[in-house]
């Protein structure tokens, strides 16, 4: 079970870290799913990018790995929001179809519970 976490955590991280890091490279992308309601749409990407990488790296160093798992796991639901906001607006985000912006949204949860469970100690 220990081993199945460690690859969880690995892969948890890596992708995390990408996500992040992408956030850097792509900043338009990621301030135009931004609720109109958030202000200061570019420190917000920066700072979401950022604590992407930084959780991601958490999460790979068993030490860290809780803290860095409780850390997405808030991030995660700080993030809803723009989720929530893609599917309610879907022609603002073509070509993706309105029932995969839907579909995302029951898998917040699931994502949630994955990085609980390969975070978790014991």
């Amino acid at each position: 079970m220990q081993h199945s976490k460690a690859i969880g955590r690995s892969l948890t991280g890596a992708i995390f870290i990408i996500a992040g890091l992408n956030h850097f490279l792509q900043p338009r992308l990621y301030r135009a799913i931004m609720p109109p309601y958030l202000p200061w749409h570019g420190p917000l990407v920066a700072i979401s990018g950022l604590a992407e990488v930084v959780l991601g790296v958490l999460v790979c160093v068993p030490r860290s790995a809780q803290l860095g798992g409780w850390g997405l796991i808030a991030l995660l639901v700080a993030v809803f929001p723009a989720n929530l906001h893609m599917a309610l607006n879907p022609e603002r985000f073509a070509p993706l179809p309105a029932w995969a912006l839907w579909a995302r949204l029951p898998l917040q949860p699931l994502l949630m519970a994955w990085v609980h469970w390969c975070t978790r100690r014991g």
